[in-house]
Formats: structure tokens, C-alpha cells, sequence
């Protein structure tokens, strides 16, 4: 049995990625700001804010083997964290996102130009936009001396507590849908195509990748058609 700290966990990829572990056996601890109570012996809730520092370091002196991270961080407050998890376990997960990524025209891979390395727009590169957050975050783990880490960038996701429609959640979409009242967008948006993808399906990939060590320095997919064959091939390097 593994120990895995799920920071944040309790979110839209969260609450599938929690029973997914457990029928694994692993032994898994989430923090969460309000308390919670568990429904198994093996899942344990902390209640804490993880962005305080008084509360992570103490939380990281009791060793887990894989810490798979939800968080949302500004870039100078990873850039002192980072290190701080990586030496306190196995393996790292962090989760990115597929905004990191510049427009193409070819299909977008893992390997395709980000934002933060292609855009001339000096005002846009001064901000911490969570597309640069992310690309900036990304940088500090791969600079780092440690290669126990993983990046997974989920496209915008959906569950049974979330459901995103351009700027606007679930609470707003969904209620005046039910109340048959418009649903107001910026006209920018009409033109623009995405896609969502399944909160369980990012959560089964990474249940599988968990201390595998073919999945170290690693980046694993952002689009919904590429899920499946990257849950195909975590679940080959989770039973060989």
C-alpha cells in the first residue's frame, strides 16, 4: 500500500481520482479547507490551506510516496514550493493546463510551441495569465536537479460538480438553461471552438501513472481523443 497526498483533491478531477486510488489500494490522504469526513478507513482528510507554509511543511514531514498536485499557484509562490515537493516524495504530478499552448494550424501535441515561448505580445508576456502561470510552472519543474515529476495538462474539464462555458460556471449555464433565460456570452466567443474533456477520464490516467517510472519527466496529453490511448498505455506501465 502507498501513501498518496492528493493536494486539493477535492475539485472536479478530485472526486473521481480519490476511488480510483482506493480501488487500487493505495492509501490516500487529501487536503481540503473545509472538514470532511471519510467514507473509507483508507482515505484520510487534512483540513488545512495548502498554500500556507506552516501548514505544507509540517504536512510534508510525514513522507508520501506520490503527491499529485491541483493546486493554483502564483508563479513566485511554486517557484519556492517546488523544490519543496519534489524532495519530500517519490513522484510529483502536476497538474498544467492545454492553454499553455499557441494557436496552430496543425493538431496540437505535447510537443507543440507554448504561449510563453512563441507570443510577441510584450504586454500579454508582463502578466501571470494562467496560460503563462502554467508554461512558467511547467519551466521550474523541468529546471529543477530532480526528475521524479510528471505534467499532465487536462483540457477544460467537466464533472458532476463542474461545467464550464466560456467564462461562466455551472451555477450561472445551467440554472438559466433550467429557467429557459439566455445564457450571455461575449460575441468574441461565438467564433471559438474547444474542447471538454471528462473529469474520470483524466482522473483513470492518472491513478495509472502514480510511481510508475517510465511516466518520470514525462508529459502526458490535453485532448480528449488522445485520453484513451494514454490510459491504454498507463494502464500497460501501471501491470508490467
Amino acid at each position: 500500500m502507498s501513501k498518496i497526498l492528493i493536494l486539493g483533491g477535492t475539485g472536479a478531477m478530485g472526486v473521481y481520482l480519490v476511488p480510483e486510488l482506493l480501488n487500487m489500494g493505495h492509501d490516500v490522504y487529501v487536503t481540503s479547507r473545509s472538514a470532511r469526513i471519510s467514507q473509507s478507513e483508507n482515505l484520510h482528510y487534512i483540513q488545512g490551506d495548502a498554500h500556507n507554509n506552516i501548514f505544507l511543511t509540517k504536512l510534508l514531514e510525514e513522507k508520501y510516496d506520490a503527491i499529485i498536485d491541483f493546486m493554483v499557484y502564483t508563479t513566485d509562490e511554486f517557484n519556492r514550493k517546488c523544490e519543496l515537493f519534489l524532495s519530500n516524495t517519490k513522484h510529483y504530478i502536476f497538474l498544467s493546463t492545454y492553454r499553455v499552448f499557441a494557436d496552430s494550424k496543425e493538431p496540437i501535441t505535447e510537443k507543440s510551441p507554448r504561449l510563453l515561448d512563441v507570443s510577441t505580445d510584450s504586454e500579454f508576456l508582463k502578466t501571470d495569465e494562467y496560460a503563462l502561470t502554467k508554461a512558467r510552472q511547467e519551466n521550474i519543474v523541468r529546471n529543477s536537479k530532480f526528475n521524479n515529476w510528471t505534467i499532465v495538462r487536462p483540457t477544460i474539464t467537466y464533472s458532476k460538480t463542474r461545467f464550464q462555458l466560456g467564462t461562466l460556471e455551472a451555477d450561472v449555464v445551467v440554472f438559466r438553461s433550467l429557467c429557459d433565460c439566455p445564457v450571455i456570452l461575449p460575441e468574441e466567443m461565438l467564433s471559438k471552438q474547444t474542447t471538454m474533456t471528462w473529469g474520470g477520464d483524466v482522473a483513470r490516467m492518472i491513478a495509472f501513472l502514480v510511481l510508475k517510472q517510465n511516466a518520470f519527466s514525462e508529459d502526458f496529453p490535453h485532448s480528449p481523443h488522445a485520453y484513451l490511448p494514454a490510459v491504454n498505455e498507463a494502464c500497460e506501465l501501471f501491470y508490467s
